[in-house]
């Protein structure tokens, strides 16, 4: 729909007679056309489990178009061509429309840096540890105050400043987008995605009005409203506060769990496991980005109808930012043709879970850890998280005892009501389905 919609812009803006410059449609056409093959094979080739990267490079690529739009702006401004109709005079450019234009080269530049450093971080290709500085909150202050004061002074120098103190403006707007996104990690990157969408939106709105393009100002602030309910929502889901997302003292990397020393995680076999869950009258899957990496999403769904056909009522726990991006569980489930009304959201979840026979959880980690309830050294302490412990039994599914994404371990593990089922999640759920289908 966004793209439809900015297709119209585009349309639209070249109905428009380009009687100075008709040698633009070629330019126009040209980025169309290569941007288009570009976006199609991506979209095309990307897998489910890379769709936060994939989301992360083109809302940092929207960012970076509103921040050249306004610098082509500002090129104008402070340096008018006389033989040009089309460009802008210093006398023409009110301080309404001058205002506008820095506000999308800051926030396009912030976007921009930004969703690239957070591409690198879901791909990993960077190490938290290589991008943060100590005492990077205080670092982060500093530049979002010079970044605002730099703004401010810019604007009032308009008159009489050169275009040297706007390319200082959109490098440390540059700047700052890395140093923000730098220290968020662990469980919180879903909740910068969704800050970094919604600063695209706000700077797409704000080349609307640069334009006066109705279609892209409208479509900025939808994408921008949203974005930011999505953030709030989630920053409440994790008992955060956006400040700490601004400021990025938000997640990052933490030491162990406390207590993990001499404790014994037991397994369970693969036919124990499916006698658990095929004699269960409730089971509860909680879905992680495990599941994503494995793309047991199907086959979770064929142990699901095995298990329904049996007469065991068979529930999904949604953790609000489970997986790398808002909603992500939802998408690989829904792919999955697994029902919506099976969805639970995280206060549903934890009300059932108390009569709940079995919990599988397939790749989640830190959304089910108990440290977010009783150890306030950790990173995650406070955060809601899906009470499993709560439910009889306990099927923990992963590869190894390796921390979550929050790089802290998790002593759900060692629980005396759960068990191990170590390996690939797809294979293990494939393993299961066999067994079950002997019952």
């Amino acid at each position: 729909m966004a793209g439809f919609g900015m297709g119209l812009a585009i349309v639209a803006t070249m109905i428009m007679p380009l009687t100075e410059a008709p040698g633009n449609y070629i330019w126009i056409f040209g980025g169309m056309i290569i941007g288009g093959i570009i976006g199609w094979i991506t979209a095309r080739k990307i897998q489910m489990t890379a769709m936060p990267q994939m989301v992360s490079v083109f809302n940092g690529l929207g960012g970076a178009c509103a921040m050249v739009l306004a610098f082509v702006e500002l090129v104008h401004f402070y340096n008018p061509l006389d033989k040009s109709g089309y460009a802008h005079f210093k006398e023409e450019m009110t301080s309404g429309s001058f205002s506008v234009i820095l506000f999308a080269l800051v926030l396009g530049a912030i976007s921009f840096t930004g969703s690239m450093l957070a591409f690198g971080k879901l791909q990993g290709l960077v190490n938290d540890k290589k991008v943060t500085l100590p005492n990077h909150s205080i670092i982060n202050i500093i530049l979002l105050v010079s970044t605002v004061g730099l703004s401010v002074w810019v604007f009032l120098q308009s008159g009489s400043s050169e275009i040297n103190l706007a390319i200082i403006l959109m490098i440390l707007a540059l700047i700052y987008g890395v140093s923000f996104v730098a220290p968020i990690g662990g469980a919180d990157m879903p909740v910068v995605i969704s800050l970094l969408n919604s600063i695209t939106g706000l700077s797409a709105a704000a080349a609307g009005l640069i334009y006066n393009n109705q279609v892209m100002l409208v479509g900025g602030i939808l994408v921008g409203a949203a974005g930011t309910i999505l953030t709030v929502l989630m920053c409440t889901a994790m008992n955060r506060s956006l400040l700490n997302v601004i400021v990025g003292g938000f997640g990052g990397s933490a030491s162990a769990a406390k207590g993990d020393g001499d404790q014994v995680a037991r397994e369970v076999s693969i036919s124990d496991a499916a006698i658990q869950l095929y004699y269960s009258k409730s089971v509860v899957i909680v879905p992680g980005y495990g599941l994503a990496v494995a793309q047991a999403q199907k086959v979770c769904k064929e142990l699901d109808d095995l298990l329904e056909n049996n007469g065991v009522d068979v529930k999904y726990a949604i953790h609000p930012v489970a997986g790398r991006m808002p909603g992500h569980m939802n998408v690989l489930l829904a792919e999955a043709d697994v029902p919506y009304p099976k969805l639970m959201d995280l206060e549903e979840a934890n009300d059932v879970l108390p009569n709940t026979d079995v919990v599988v959880i397939v790749g989640a980690n830190d959304v089910v850890n108990p440290a977010a309830l009783d150890d306030p050294g950790s990173p995650i302490y406070g955060m809601p998280v899906l009470n499993v412990w709560n439910a009889k039994h306990i099927i923990v599914m992963k590869r190894s005892m390796s921390p979550g994404y929050a790089g802290i371990q998790n002593q759900l593990f060692f629980h005396e009501k759960n068990k191990m089922l170590f390996g690939d999640a797809k294979k293990s759920i494939q393993a299961l389905v066999a067994e079950v289908k002997t019952l």
